[in-house]
């Protein structure tokens, strides 16, 4: 039950791999191989692996039959996750993921999603704590009628939030305020990883590479306390 409650609060946009993870005490690799064998064969192959290969045997026409009726009937132009969460949930079915898939689009059904392109393998953390901090800014309707700007400060080596500030608008004077509390309760650290907000980088063009030679505001009082500043959306800036 604690893993269905994790896995649909990410199917359903509410947390995020790493929340779910930290949800179930495991690391993001670990849910999501959980992910795979829940959708191969329910809550029981998470305790069982044998139970995931149950959907290998061949099935009787009738029940095939009777999931294409049952996506026809009741769920027509739903997608087969949210299709397959319903089929398991609410009418028993015993099958995995991938064989109601497999029916649908064999059926003519559904069809196939397009390939989403070569992996991008997700980068490491940094090994020691104070090597390297992010910040960043995120507008959202905190109370009914009001929108502020919650920026917030956390280590990259253990995910851990040092401060956390609601301004009414992002820049150059919240994230100084931000940085403060942090100095003050930790510390210096080595580096900081940005967005590249106005009041953080000077950029010639839109899309371009980040100024490190103009700074801004901000970018000269990191480079007067020592603290490198590195540009979230390249390694190669």
């Amino acid at each position: 039950m604690r893993f269905e409650e994790a896995y649909f609060g990410w199917e359903q946009g509410r947390l995020s791999q790493q929340e779910a993870a930290r949800l179930l005490g495991v690391h993001e690799r670990t849910f999501r191989r959980h992910v795979t064998r829940y959708l191969d064969g329910g809550l029981d192959a998470l305790v069982d692996k044998r139970l995931s290969q149950v959907s290998r045997l061949r099935a009787p026409v009738d029940e095939v039959l009777g999931v294409e009726r049952l996506y026809q009937d009741r769920y027509w132009g739903w997608n087969v996750r949210h299709f397959y969460s319903f089929y398991r949930r609410r009418h028993s079915g015993g099958r995995s993921y991938s064989w109601v898939k497999n029916t649908l689009q064999h059926a003519g059904l559904v069809g196939k999603a397009a390939g989403r392109g070569k992996h991008r393998s997700r980068r490491l953390r940094v090994p020691m704590v104070g090597m390297m901090l992010h910040q960043d800014g995120s507008t959202h309707q905190w109370v009914a009628g009001r929108y502020w700007d919650l920026i917030v400060t956390l280590d990259d080596a253990t995910n851990e939030h040092y401060s956390m500030v609601f301004v009414e608008q992002e820049g150059t004077a919240s994230s100084l305020v931000a940085l403060k509390e942090v100095i003050e309760q930790k510390g210096l650290f080595c580096s900081l990883d940005t967005d590249r907000g106005s009041h953080y980088w000077h950029t010639a063009e839109a899309s371009g590479k980040v100024d490190k030679v103009h700074l801004t505001q901000f970018g000269r009082a990191m480079h007067q306390l020592g603290i490198e500043m590195i540009p979230a959306y390249s390694p190669e800036c």
